[in-house]
């Protein structure tokens, strides 16, 4: 089992701040580990970002995802990919792409979590954890006491795979979340707000 950072950043469309230079910011921060996520950009402008995100990492030695695109992830030689349920299966995904990329992917339920291990997944993405505006087509929410049950079952099982918090969650769950059994948390939105307080209360 891969050792799995305890908050995994998830970049996010905002009208100041590029999805390549909230990595950067996210990176000198401390953070280990960043997803790109650009949903609905155009091709040569997702490249761009990525090719000066993974600038970001080799610089600060950290890890960049990139969301959904295998093929993007060896053009610009990322770290690894996040694959939903209807992206390329983890499997696919893993004979294009080798050994050396670290493959996330998207479950919401006991049997999702099932398939994306015995597909080879590195770790998964289990959410919603509450309702969120970032993701079209969400699934069910699982909220506090799914991840409970579901981190159980998982272990009567003994799948051995890390599972990480994603969806709607906000800077006071986290302790929560991790006390529930999940090794690590996906953070977007509350995690940049949050920073972005803190850099102008450093300004000031």
């Amino acid at each position: 089992m891969i050792a799995i950072p305890d908050i995994y950043y998830i970049t996010r469309n905002d009208a100041r701040y590029s999805h390549a230079e909230q990595a950067q910011l996210m990176f000198s921060r401390g953070v280990e580990w960043v997803q790109l996520r650009m949903k609905d950009y155009p091709p040569e402008e997702v490249l761009r970002q990525a090719l000066k995100a993974m600038e970001f990492a080799t610089r600060y030695r950290r890890k960049l995802f990139i969301n959904d695109s295998v093929e993007l992830a060896l053009e610009v030689k990322a770290h690894g990919v996040h694959l939903g349920l209807k992206d390329t299966p983890v499997d696919a995904a893993r004979i294009r792409l080798g050994s050396g990329y670290l493959l996330g992917a998207t479950a919401n339920t006991l049997e999702d979590i099932r398939l994306q291990a015995a597909r080879g997944a590195d770790y998964v993405g289990l959410g919603p954890f509450r309702f969120t505006t970032t993701k079209k087509n969400l699934s069910p929410v699982i909220g506090l006491e799914g991840y409970r049950s579901l981190v159980s079952q998982v272990r009567q099982l003994q799948i051995d795979i890390p599972l990480v918090a994603v969806g709607g969650i906000e800077m006071n769950d986290i302790e929560a979340i991790r006390a529930a059994g999940m090794q690590g948390v996906a953070i977007s939105g509350s995690l940049w707000a949050h920073y972005m307080e803190h850099s102008r209360m450093e300004e000031i």
